[in-house]
């Protein structure tokens, strides 16, 4: 299974490859560097893409779950709100989760620059923030761009409501995605250097 805006990349990857293995079959051209450089791009711009933008179906862990593939970054309060910060690279799957059922009260778009996702003043680059509504109160996640990952996806609208483990998102070529939960309600249960999966990895759970 794909992820949305697969298609362009995707054929256009495969319509190179088509064109050099048809010009080699029908002998218009000798077997040369140039027609073998056509393939291997047409070949290697395929498999990428299709790695990239790979969704495949997962089943929901308990709790609260991550809403990105990769390594946990930071776990940290800041006043009344624990941010889990989870670091993507490339080879992650990059479709992004809900982290437990809510409804998206407000969607918006900030910040400014570019700078490597895993600095701590990455969290002033260009980000989505989503606000929502949850059974333990205001949750929000923050897709944050990167110094190559600069184009964020939303699949959801304002007002939509989504349960656990839900598609929302995605990030193109890796970065950065925020889960900031109310510290008076929910612990967590992971630790920087941790590696979680979108919608399986339980990152914190609610307090005795």
């Amino acid at each position: 299974m794909f992820a949305p805006g697969a298609g362009r990349p995707l054929g256009v990857a495969a319509a190179l490859l088509l064109l050099g293995l048809l010009v080699e079959l029908s002998h218009v051209l000798p077997l040369s560097y140039p027609l073998v450089a056509l393939l291997a791009v047409g070949a290697g711009g395929w498999c990428f893409f299709a790695g990239f933008f790979r969704d495949p179906e997962r089943s929901v862990g308990d709790g609260i779950v991550s809403a990105a593939d990769g390594i946990v970054r930071a776990v940290t309060e800041e006043g009344d709100r624990t941010r889990i910060s989870v670091f993507m690279n490339v080879t992650d799957v990059h479709v992004n989760r809900m982290p437990l059922d809510g409804t998206f009260s407000r969607i918006g778009t900030g910040g400014a620059g570019y700078r490597p996702a895993y600095r701590p003043d990455a969290e002033r680059n260009v980000a989505r923030t989503y606000d929502l509504d949850t059974p333990y109160g205001p949750v929000q996640i923050v897709q944050i761009t990167g110094i190559v990952a600069r184009r964020l996806v939303s699949f959801v609208r304002r007002g939509e409501s989504l349960r656990r483990g839900d598609r929302f998102g995605m990030i193109v070529l890796g970065s950065r995605v925020d889960v900031l939960l109310p510290t008076q309600r929910l612990v967590p249960v992971v630790r920087p250097g941790q590696r979680v999966w979108a919608g399986r990895s339980t990152i914190a759970r609610e307090r005795a």
